[in-house]
């Protein structure tokens, strides 16, 4: 895959400054053959280029259930180019109810040997009660609710003593 051009440094926090003014009465005045349109140009040029570069790397909040390309990237864990940077996908799976014991929903991923989970979260609701918990969850007493991803499947352990109607898992992941 490209690696994607950014310059880090000018491009932290996908920023658009919006300080560029131009005054069009101007635009009517210059000389289409002259050195100053043609610097214009470049300027507009490079004012695009700036605003598709802060427009790539936003991170994108669209959680739905087919993969999407999150906006996020990613250091490559096999280049010590720090411009070699390896795009984020996102995918949310509806994985329902939950009772105690083992859920497994497919995740309908095609995992390679090439593939890096980066992020796994979620959450459980009980819509009768409107009792919520977070996936992973952890309490004192052991009553934890863990969630593990293999390269077919989501698995959901409910220890937590309830009952949930509702449940998803968001999966965040590299491919290179």
């Amino acid at each position: 895959m490209a690696p994607y051009n950014i310059d880090q440094q000018i491009n932290t926090g996908s920023f658009v400054p919006t300080t560029s003014v131009w005054d069009v009465s101007q635009l009517y005045e210059v000389d289409v053959n002259s050195d100053e349109f043609k610097e214009l140009l470049v300027r507009l040029y490079q004012n695009i280029n700036n605003i598709a570069l802060v427009l790539n790397t936003k991170s994108t909040g669209y959680y739905i259930n087919q993969e999407f390309v999150s906006g996020k990237v990613f250091f490559n864990p096999v280049s010590n180019d720090p411009l070699l940077l390896r795009p984020g996908f996102i995918k949310t799976v509806n994985t329902g109810a939950l009772g105690a014991g083992v859920t497994a929903i497919n995740h309908n991923i095609g995992v390679t040997s090439t593939f890096h989970w980066m992020f796994i979260s979620g959450a459980a609701t009980d819509t009768v009660t409107v009792v919520g918990y977070p996936i992973p969850f952890a309490s004192a007493a052991g009553n934890n609710i863990e969630v593990s991803v293999t390269a077919t499947q989501v698995l959901i352990n409910n220890n937590s003593g309830v009952t949930f109607t509702d449940s998803q898992i968001t999966l965040e992941y590299c491919k290179f």
